[in-house]
């Protein structure tokens, strides 16, 4: 799952550098925080840093 998420990344990355208006800018910038938050997420559980069980 990190590897799909990293490439992901790197995508998004290189469609910054492309962007033809402001506001696509920040749809992918917006896209590229959240797959950025979910690889963090994901490297937490895989670390033990945080439970992958919910509390209830």
């Amino acid at each position: 799952m990190t590897y799909e998420l990293e490439n992901q990344i790197e995508e998004l990355r290189a469609e910054m550098n492309t962007a033809c208006d402001a506001n696509e800018g920040r749809q992918i910038a917006a896209e590229l925080e959240l797959a950025l938050a979910e690889l963090a997420a994901v490297e937490a559980e895989q670390d033990g840093r945080v439970s992958a069980v919910p509390p209830f």
